[in-house]
């Protein structure tokens, strides 16, 4: 059975101090420059990948670009390792081995490591340049670490994953009677573009999307009359998926916000906000997405129903509250 090593208390102190750094639970100055460094590095890279691509300023700045891929490559490392490092200051991963073991395989630590993955391939390998690039752009998922709205899209997705599924099958039902019945029509017509329903479902696509290319028309009065209906039937069909993904938007910060309600309402259940209270507060509603507004409304609500005694002015505990009215429901009984 793996037992855990006690490590020197600096040593775990300033473990437990980079674990909020790196989580973004500080919100110090070096806490500040570290997230800010990784993210500008990111956006970095996005650029310089896109960049790359255009060969008069791949020719005049290869140099550059090819240093900021190697700094930055670097940085990225660190930042792993260190994540590793710090993983157990999380109650999940608290073993030193398993736990770590553990935290490499959540979904974030394997974006960290996708980021770093594809230069070292590139240095000890032949590897097509395009693909390596195309690789170098999912950098991009890093961000979600730091940005609260992809952390809610990504929750969103997660959380109306079987909805999307119906929606997508519903969607692929009806691309394939589009396809079929195009083809009814037009096979004889168009042969080259509808002379079999795989050849008819890109135009089946387009058409329920919306989109429309142009490229590939009906020309037969009965072949543009289905066109028509299928676009109509398009317009609906390209809004379900929207509608499950803006219901659930909706519903999830709802649900962070009754969240933080919560937690505001046991942390006044003394009466009072501590120092420590106030902190704790305010780091929940970054985490949740919650703008300084939205903190301090919550906390004026929930604090406008701590009661306050007549005679002497002093705040009524709510849990006190809860307790005498439970003792008198006893006594009444």
């Amino acid at each position: 059975m793996e037992t855990a090593v006690r490590a020197p208390r600096a040593s775990q102190s300033a473990r437990a101090r980079w674990y909020r750094i790196l989580e973004g639970h500080e919100r110090s100055p070096l806490a500040r420059l570290v997230n800010g460094l990784i993210v500008g590095v990111i956006f970095l890279n996005i650029l310089v990948v896109v960049l790359e691509t255009v060969p008069v300023l791949e020719k005049a700045y290869g140099v550059a670009f090819f240093w900021v891929e190697v700094v930055s490559v670097g940085l990225f490392t660190l930042e792993y390792l260190a994540r590793l490092w710090v993983a157990v200051e999380n109650p999940r991963f608290a073993r030193p081995v398993t736990g770590r073991l553990r935290y490499a395989v959540t979904p974030m630590a394997i974006v960290d490591l996708i980021a770093i993955l594809p230069s070292f391939i590139g240095s000890f390998a032949e590897f097509d340049a395009r693909l390596l690039r195309l690789l170098r752009l999912l950098r991009m998922l890093k961000l979600t670490r730091y940005s609260h709205s992809l952390d809610m899209l990504i929750t969103v997705f997660r959380r109306e994953y079987s909805s999307m599924i119906s929606a997508t099958f519903i969607m692929l039902v009806v691309v394939l009677f589009a396809a079929g019945g195009i083809y009814y029509l037009e096979h004889d017509i168009q042969p080259a573009h509808f002379g079999s329903i795989p050849q008819a479902i890109w135009w089946a696509t387009v058409t329920l999307t919306t989109v429309g290319y142009g490229d590939v028309v009906p020309v037969t009065p009965f072949g543009k009359a289905f066109g028509l209906l299928i676009t109509i039937c398009g317009v609906g069909m390209a809004a379900l998926p929207a509608g499950i993904l803006a219901s659930g938007f909706t519903a999830e910060i709802e649900r962070r916000r009754e969240l933080y309600e919560l937690r505001v309402r046991e942390a006044l259940e003394d009466g009072h906000l501590s120092v420590g209270e106030q902190h704790r507060l305010q780091t929940l509603g970054r985490q949740l997405g919650l703008d300084e507004s939205q903190v301090a409304l919550a906390i004026e609500k929930e604090a406008d129903e701590v009661l306050h005694c007549p005679q002497c002015g002093s705040a009524v505990s709510l849990r006190q509250m809860r307790r005498d009215r439970q003792e008198r429901h006893r006594q009444e009984r």
